[in-house]
């Protein structure tokens, strides 16, 4: 491997491992991200350890769990603490981070940032950079893509070069760009086989969830047209409702019927977003091969959180079963093994750590995860972990999702919802899509396998928690950390901006 190699990290938000063709989708195709697996390294066991937005950043920045970087919910971020950022710059790297941020915070450690407002806006979005705040016309994934190809034509010669290219899509609301809506316009998308999932074995959590395609897509989620003389308040309050019977085409749509229509609308969307992001991770590779800088940099893709694409009957993330635990995690570059699958069980906490060593930097003792490098380069150490621990805090929040923490294995998974103390354990080789609680029916649950299945898992996850530090510094919500990573944002308005006014405006100096 090249000495200090280009590092261009890609990220997006809410991209679901299983709408990915290299990970077997049965919804779309991903060329350019298929290309990043066929030449490089595709993980198939990554995983996130607190499965929402704002975390999972803090968690990319710091290589520590929520618990321990301040960042259990939607809170801001500290800045001043320790950062692969602020490690690669003081290592001789141009750092930049473009796209969504969503820390409340500025950025530090970066040389150059130029990042949304909270969630940011699919069209014509504002962009906030060191002096102030501008709009740039267009689609956030194109615009995004420009900058960061921008980013790269006018980065220095003398010194190598670490972007982190942050998508805002596929996120809710999935509004598309327009090439990618008519592509998926008329498009029939195969419905997972748990969409009418009952919960009859997991009544814990998830009857109560609030983020069930059959009842919690709103009229703005499905792309519904209000009243013309409703505006305001009145309109958003329209665009709110959550609509148990439509008149589609003329037709009256209830029940199943309407679930199915519902499905179609938001995987449709979903899907056009996703499409938009595929198409910007081929252009920025179409670039560095045209800059001749392939050959010396690596391209890292993953996602921020897992997502359910109907399964479970659930759209979003948060929960700890696989939709939701699992990211995509893919690779390419110099020193990277082509082709590969690792099947290592990798996580979130270990993409910083990896940054730096890939940098050739030390890693600081502080950082709780380890280096993929080795597996990048198609090594198997012997004493690589199988377990992994989660941890998710934000209960009620926006979807009604009870507190949960748990582990998962090779075989099982053990998850428990502290404040009803109740636990749910699944045998994922024999129930991967996680149906069957074995410990629902005690006829089931008192089977001596079982009972001591339970008791193991259960003795993991106290070990996990001493070794990473959990002493439940977070469970009560009044130990929460104050300020939202959703502003306010009050930088003065430098107006609207060209893709190469807006990189000359994003130096931090």
């Amino acid at each position: 491997m090249a000495a200090q190699p280009n590092i261009v990290f890609i990220f997006s938000d809410d991209h679901a491992e299983h709408a990915i063709s290299a990970y077997g989708s049965k919804v779309n195709q991903t060329p350019h991200l298929d290309r990043l697996a066929k030449e490089g390294t595709r993980f198939t066991n990554s995983f996130v350890t607190n499965s929402i937005c704002t975390p999972s950043r803090a968690t990319l920045l710091t290589g520590q769990y929520s618990h321990l970087n301040g960042v259990p919910v939607f809170n801001r971020f500290d800045s001043s603490r320790d950062t692969v950022a602020k490690h690669l710059q003081a290592g001789g790297y141009h750092t930049g981070i473009i796209g969504k941020w969503h820390l409340g915070s500025d950025p530090v450690g970066f040389d150059r940032w130029c990042v949304l407002p909270g969630q940011g806006s699919y069209w014509n979005p504002t962009f906030l950079v060191p002096d102030g705040k501008f709009t740039i016309e267009g689609h956030c994934t194109d615009v995004t893509t420009d900058l960061g190809i921008e980013f790269l034509k006018t980065r220095p010669h003398d010194k190598p070069f670490f972007l982190m290219l942050h998508q805002k899509a596929p996120h809710r609301n999935w509004d598309p760009d327009e090439r990618n809506k008519a592509l998926f316009k008329d498009q029939v998308i195969p419905e997972p086989e748990t969409l009418w999932d009952d919960y009859k074995t997991r009544p814990a959590a998830l009857p109560e969830n609030e983020q069930t395609v059959a009842r919690d897509l709103t009229r703005s989620d499905l792309k519904l047209e209000p009243p013309a003389d409703l505006q305001g308040r009145d309109r958003n309050q329209w665009l709110g409702v959550k609509p148990m019977e439509l008149t589609i085409d003329g037709k009256t749509l209830m029940g199943e019927e309407l679930v199915r229509w519902k499905y179609q609308r938001y995987m449709q969307d979903y899907l056009a977003c996703v499409q938009g992001v595929d198409d910007g991770v081929g252009r920025v590779l179409d670039y560095l091969d045209e800059a001749d800088l392939a050959k010396e940099t690596i391209i890292i893709y993953s996602a921020d959180n897992g997502w359910y694409l109907g399964d479970l009957g659930m759209y979003d993330k948060r929960f700890m079963y696989e939709p939701g635990l699992r990211v995509p995690l893919l690779a390419k570059g110099p020193g990277i093994k082509a082709n590969s699958t690792p099947s290592q069980f990798v996580a979130n906490i270990d993409l910083a750590p990896t940054f730096l060593d890939l940098a050739g930097l030390s890693i600081p003792e502080s950082m709780q995860g380890r280096s993929l490098a080795p597996l990048l380069r198609g090594e198997s150490p012997s004493d690589w972990r199988e377990t992994v621990y989660y941890r998710y805090y934000h209960d009620p929040g926006h979807h009604n999702t009870r507190a949960h923490y748990g582990v998962r294995t090779r075989t099982h998974k053990l998850i428990y919802y502290w404040k009803k103390d109740a636990y749910e354990m699944f045998d994922l080789v024999n129930d991967p899509a996680e149906q069957n609680n074995l410990l629902y029916e005690e006829s089931v649950a008192s089977k001596p396998e079982n009972m001591m299945k339970f008791e193991d898992l259960k003795a993991e996850l106290i070990h996990l928690q001493e070794q990473f530090k959990d002493d439940g510094q977070y469970a009560d919500p009044s130990t929460w950390p104050k300020g939202s990573a959703d502003g306010p944002f009050n930088q003065q308005s430098l107006g609207s901006k060209s893709i190469t006014e807006a990189i000359s405006l994003s130096d931090a100096d």
